[in-house]
């Protein structure tokens, strides 16, 4: 295994000249700064169809969302998923078909065994029979729609070594080489330690840090993080333009892409604050407030 991530990092490491561009040249790709933030659909288009499924970023694609962001958690037997509660009560029927094995942990089941959990009822009867899918599974749909992806390593606490299992699986699918580094995917966690170690594995992978650290400690995070991705209702302009000041480990301004909007004016306040991005559960209102692509 160790072999075959050191490959996937050497090829990784090939698109490291991307990241070299000025912020505001066209030819970074979308992750560069724009007349309008960046609209990034939440767990794909949670509002509209179940969170973190397959079903949900083909609809994200059908509304014409071209990113679309994640989270990704292991199983028992070591297989990633993608889903967000390290509990997964909340969004499968776990409860009924596994009813004594409470509190129902993704790192308690086998791959197998979530794959026969039904994660779509919960959300709508037009849903049932939606699964859990793997991190294979969701990034082969996210490439066949043609998207890009804001993939979140979550509770990476509870999962010694996923980092270096998601580039892998990145790699195995295609998803280091140049042409996705220079403007489709971005690794986030609430982790500063976790992103440290997805830089050391794989330099030319472009991270962002979940949360609002302060001005006086961005300096520490931008050694290793290209962005700081905050809740929209802890910043400022003033807070904005800080973290413009800092240049990431690719030689380029850290971008701001701020969490969870889905209120036009609330999206039209953080735009005037100066993000590169929106995260949100309804990219339709968004896009329309923001007249963003």
């Amino acid at each position: 295994m160790y072999a075959r991530v050191v490959a996937v990092v050497c090829t990784a490491l090939l698109g490291a000249a991307a990241f070299l561009l000025p912020h505001n040249d066209a030819r970074a790709g979308d992750v560069a700064k724009g007349p309008a933030p960046l609209v990034i659909g939440h767990r794909g288009a949670a509002a509209y169809a179940p969170e973190n499924t397959l079903a949900s970023i083909d609809k994200a694609a059908a509304m014409g969302v071209s990113w679309v962001e994640n989270d990704v958690q292991r199983t028992k037997d070591g297989e990633l998923v993608v889903i967000h509660d390290d509990s997964l009560r909340r969004t499968t029927n776990v409860k009924q078909l596994f009813p004594g094995r409470s509190p129902w942990k993704v790192k308690d089941f086998t791959a197998a065994e979530i794959a026969r959990l039904d994660a779509g009822s919960w959300f709508g009867h037009q849903y049932a029979g939606t699964r859990v899918p793997t991190l294979t599974q969701y990034m082969r749909e996210v490439e066949h729609n043609h998207q890009k992806l804001l993939l979140e390593i979550k509770n990476p606490q509870l999962y010694p070594g996923i980092e270096r299992e998601t580039l892998k699986v990145l790699g195995n699918e295609g998803w280091l080489d140049r042409r996705h580094l220079a403007g489709r995917l971005i690794v986030q966690s609430f982790s500063a330690d976790s992103l440290r170690i997805v830089h050391d594995l794989a330099p030319a992978v472009r991270t962002a840090l979940l949360g609002t650290p302060l001005v006086a400690d961005l300096h520490q995070y931008a050694a290793f993080t290209d962005g700081i991705n905050p809740s929209y209702g802890t910043i400022s302009t003033g807070y904005v333009t800080s973290v413009h000041a800092f240049k990431g480990p690719h030689g380029r301004p850290l971008t701001v892409f701020a969490w969870t909007v889905d209120d036009a004016a609330v999206a039209q306040r953080v735009e005037r604050y100066g993000v590169d991005g929106v995260i949100t559960n309804k990219a339709d209102v968004v896009r329309a407030a923001l007249q963003a692509p």
